[in-house]
């Protein structure tokens, strides 16, 4: 698999409105998210296995190269999915090459790539240099660097604690089990990134969160989730203290969930338009964030129904009543706050959205872009320490702009379902996890591609 989504060609989209309610019900492609973590543990399983209905999108592409880069094999097979084919994947395997050059891991703009590679790459003996976007040299990565300083790897990061910087990997001890202490405030993702590569590490490791918060905690639960599938034990002796010995990650045959993150726009598009949305395929049980979804609708207004296998929307939308005003602590959702965020400029009294500072350190600042953005089409929002607050203003067309951010992207879409005039400047960046994003959109209106 190649890197096919670093350019998208859709550019600047027109956001239809609704004229109607919706009655549409959709399937998803498969979670970024959990796709990532299988395919990482795939690769350092004991024997080849499989991932059914994986996700096939920028970040896990960029995520297949990278580990392709540091001795995995991984190559497309026929599937039943609807929205791409299986991945098989053969483990890392080293010979007694003597080649010292360093590898070449371009992260691009996904937090999984530059957060989860680093620690696999610990068990290949070349440097390895690890690069990306521009964007990317904003993101924060001192937690993990640090953490490799503290097993002993030397990382040259000429201090900025960012990308680009090269590690290079050094003779890890088999019997006494390391033990790094980081601050993972900043990203759930840094503590996922340690917790996937350490049964694999001789000795295992021990890893204890020393700051204040940690957020996206439902992140840490998936993580530990997709190691017990694979026979892998993480101890918790203390809340924010994890232990791994060094154990077998065992080779299985996985089916990825569709992407409920990717959900939150669509059910959303309800409660803008009217009407009803139902997602297919809804997993009974998920540690998923995107679970959250439906309760978070319920908060302007949404009905929600449920079967085995679906999930429903139903709203009356705004051309009927102006949605409600919330206050809500998105701490453990911090991925879904842009949905959320936006969907309350419709509102008719104030909306508070707090426990999500650590969102300025994504792909963009996403507490500053939604308040530029909804300050651009007339609304007015507020920088908090830990949030937005949104207050209700008549709205008027303008740009919405992506930032580089696959869910600024979206919430423009959304925003443009309810306002006349508003256009997306970069929908492309949509195709970090969802390139079906315009199509699946415009199919839900009833509109041509």
């Amino acid at each position: 698999m190649t890197d096919s989504f670093h350019s998208p060609s859709t550019g600047i989209f027109s956001c239809p409105v609704a004229r109607s309610p919706l009655h549409h019900a959709l399937s998803l492609p498969g979670s970024k998210s959990l796709t990532n973590r299988e395919l990482v543990l795939a690769s350092l399983a004991v024997s080849p296995s499989t991932l059914h209905a994986p996700l096939h999108a920028r970040d896990t592409s960029l995520m297949v190269a990278a580990l392709h880069a540091v001795g995995a094999d991984i190559s497309e097979v026929a599937g039943s999915a609807e929205f791409g084919p299986d991945l098989a994947i053969t483990p890392l395997r080293f010979d007694d090459s003597t080649d010292v050059s360093a590898i070449v891991v371009d992260c691009g703009l996904a937090g999984t790539v530059m957060r989860f590679v680093p620690p696999v790459a610990l068990l290949q003996p070349r440097p390895v240099r690890f690069v990306g976007d521009p964007q990317a040299e904003k993101r924060p990565m001192g937690p993990i660097i640090d953490a490799l300083k503290q097993l002993g790897h030397p990382v040259d990061d000429d201090g900025r604690g960012t990308l680009p910087f090269t590690l290079t990997p050094q003779t890890m001890s088999t019997t006494t089990r390391p033990r790094v202490t980081i601050d993972a405030s900043g990203s759930s993702q840094f503590v996922s990134g340690l917790l996937l590569a350490a049964p694999r590490f001789p000795a295992g490791l021990t890893i204890e969160h020393t700051g204040k918060s940690l957020p996206s905690l439902p992140h840490i639960d998936m993580t530990i989730d997709v190691l017990a599938q694979r026979g892998v034990v993480v101890e918790r002796p203390e809340h924010h203290v994890f232990d791994v010995a060094p154990q077998n990650i065992l080779a299985s045959p996985v089916v990825i969930e569709p992407d409920l993150s990717n959900a939150a726009p669509f059910m959303a598009a309800a409660v803008i338009a009217g009407g009803s949305v139902t997602v297919l395929g809804w997993p009974d049980q998920t540690t998923q964030v995107g679970r959250l979804v439906p309760e978070l609708l319920e908060h302007f207004g949404a009905t929600i129904t449920r079967t085995a296998t679906t999930v429903t929307a139903t709203a009356q939308g705004i051309s009927a009543r102006p949605l409600p005003g919330v206050t809500l602590d998105l701490h453990d959702a911090g991925e879904l706050a842009p949905t959320f965020i936006s969907l309350s400029v419709f509102s008719d009294s104030p909306s508070t959205f707090s426990g999500i500072g650590h969102l300025r350190g994504h792909e963009t600042d996403r507490i500053a872009a939604l308040v530029a953005n909804i300050r651009a089409i007339g609304g007015v929002a507020k920088e908090t320490p830990d949030g937005i607050t949104v207050t209700p203003a008549p709205l008027r067309g303008g740009v919405w702009k992506a930032w580089g951010d696959h869910r600024m992207a979206t919430s423009g879409a959304l925003i443009g379902l309810g306002q006349e005039g508003v256009t997306v400047d970069d929908i492309g960046q949509t195709s970090k996890t969802l390139p079906e994003f315009v199509s699946l959109w415009q199919k839900m209106l009833g509109l041509s591609a």
